[in-house]
């Protein structure tokens, strides 16, 4: 990782050329950005940062970005690096932030179904991770990116979620592991890349991951069988140390907040159109115009897969998630999601374990 050492310079540099932005030559930004190889990276973030952020600043900033997995990082040590100012401008996946588990809440596995429960989601807790961010590790929130949802994949038939018991299943984060073992199920959890390795070798039989990322490192061919819920959908959020951005020029961060607002935007459109996509291409259908056309057979969610989704949101996720994050994250859970999720956390006074209970919905 020696081109972190450069990284560390540039960023000393740029820090230093502020004050003379004006009227100097272009400020370059070093950036660390998701997932590479994925459409998110290659038609969204690196055109963004490599070209579109010199047009919209006239000249005054340029960028180079770096996909974390392809620059020798982990995505776990994300948090860390842009606390200590290592990465100035940097992508955490949420799933992976094992050292503050509050930033999970945006994607738990089983909270969001759907599209719809997504955006819910994450408009209600922007402003509270932005907060967290800010007074905890002295970052900047800039945007909530997301990938296509994340589904299950199977190479043996299944009806329903439940039929999963007993079954290897490919994960890859805690969140998703504790729901599937309460199914029952085996959890695998390996990096992005095994994906497809874990089932050839048969060290998996079933696995979690995108829609269109799935077709596009060949699942499909290797699986034969598609669930229609959205397990996770590998929410990121986007963030600037404190320092780094406040020594940039007011006129210019409105520039960066404004154009990576357009840029969180075009995501959010692509993953909910990719999502869509890369089923029609896992399935076959004539619509598949983004991947290649497979074979598999779709297992819609049924209504037993939605109340087995919403029991184990109650009696594993929530619980398990409370358990690493402590009262904060109970509190967070209560004041923002209880009511739309119509689920509340409740600590009990003997010092027992936490619990998630279904709460009335409120009179409209």
């Amino acid at each position: 990782m020696g081109w972190l050492n450069g990284l560390r310079r540039a960023i000393m540099a740029a820090t230093i050329a502020w004050a003379g932005a004006a009227n100097a030559e272009p400020v370059q930004l070093n950036v660390i950005g998701g997932l590479g190889n994925v459409s998110q990276y290659t038609r969204f973030e690196e055109p963004f940062w490599t070209r579109e952020i010199a047009t919209l600043s006239r000249g005054r900033l340029t960028a180079r970005i770096h996909a974390f997995d392809q620059a020798g990082l982990r995505a776990q040590e994300m948090l860390h690096l842009m606390q200590t100012g290592v990465v100035p401008l940097g992508t955490i996946l949420v799933s992976l932030a094992g050292e503050e588990p509050e930033l999970n809440a945006l994607d738990l596995a089983g909270l969001n179904p759907d599209f719809a429960s997504l955006r819910r989601t994450a408009n209600a807790l922007r402003p509270r991770i932005a907060t967290l961010l800010a007074e905890k590790y002295g970052l900047e929130l800039l945007s909530i990116y997301i990938y296509p949802a994340q589904v299950v994949f199977c190479k043996k038939p299944f009806h329903q979620l439940s039929d999963l018991s007993g079954r290897r299943i490919r994960t890859s984060a805690i969140g998703q592991s504790e729901l599937f073992s309460a199914i029952g199920a085996i959890p695998v959890q390996t990096a992005f890349s095994e994906t497809v390795p874990v089932i050839v070798k048969g060290l998996a039989d079933c696995a979690v991951t995108g829609t269109l990322s799935g077709n596009q490192i060949g699942l499909h061919d290797v699986t034969s069988h598609i669930h229609g819920m959205a397990i996770t959908w590998g929410v990121s959020v986007f963030a600037a140390h404190a320092a780094f951005w406040h020594a940039i020029p007011d006129d210019l961060q409105a520039v960066l907040r404004a154009g990576i607002a357009d840029l969180e935007h075009r995501i959010w459109d692509s993953a909910e159109a990719e999502t869509r996509a890369g089923m029609a291409c896992n399935l076959g259908q004539p619509t598949c115009t983004t991947g290649r056309r497979g074979q598999m057979r779709l297992v819609p969610a049924a209504p037993e897969d939605e109340a087995l989704r919403r029991r184990l949101l109650v009696d594993t996720v929530l619980p398990r998630w409370i358990a690493r994050c402590g009262a904060n994250c109970a509190r967070t859970w209560n004041e923002i999601l209880a009511e739309p999720t119509g689920i509340a956390v409740v600590e009990p006074q003997d010092g027992g374990p936490v619990r998630a209970v279904p709460v009335p919905a409120p009179i409209r």
